[in-house]
């Protein structure tokens, strides 16, 4: 179930609001500046299908959405707990980073949380199958999908290197609670 969980970046432990209503997430998000959307879509995919048939099933949600931002390209994420690179890019996504561009991510299946840093508060959204998530360029963040990742997402790009983290070197994501 999707959820937002929102903390004081200085109480990591005292949760000032949570919910899992997909509505009051969007909203506290979209105060932010941050896109949130359920898709809800008729398209029926299993986890091992390819990328280009995920792809292509989701063509015309993703024309629509590039239309809007302007992206360029998309293209799939899988990380399964079998992973051999698994642990090794959870690690990558731990640590507090920014993009010069819209990170943009949609989950087919699975789920994991894009956790931002934002006035002084931590907005750890719970993102999982039929979520959207749109993080403003320059937006403080890290991205966790537990000890045992399990996700397939599109990701939409606008530059063509694809994803591309500067990380600000703040500790941040060790003091709040990590996903298991």
């Amino acid at each position: 179930m999707s959820r937002l969980t929102v903390f004081a970046d200085a109480a990591p432990g005292t949760p000032i609001f949570t919910s899992t209503d997909a509505g009051e997430i969007a909203r506290e998000l979209n105060a932010v500046g941050v896109r949130f959307e359920r898709w809800e879509s008729p398209v029926a995919l299993s986890f091992d299908d390819t990328p280009e048939t995920i792809l292509a099933a989701y063509r015309p949600y993703l024309d629509g959405l590039m239309g809007e931002t302007g992206a360029g390209s998309a293209d799939v994420v899988k990380l399964t707990p079998d992973h051999p690179q698994a642990q090794a890019m959870r690690e990558k996504f731990l640590a507090e980073h920014i993009h010069t561009e819209d990170e943009v991510r949609f989950f087919a299946e699975g789920a994991g949380n894009f956790v931002l840093h934002l006035n002084d508060k931590i907005y750890d959204a719970r993102c999982e199958k039929g979520d959207l998530i749109s993080v403003p360029a320059g937006t403080k963040h890290w991205f966790d999908a537990g000890d045992k990742p399990s996700f397939v997402a599109v990701r939409v790009f606008t530059d063509t290197s694809g994803w591309v983290a500067h990380f600000t070197g703040d500790d941040i994501s060790n003091r709040f609670p990590a996903v298991v």
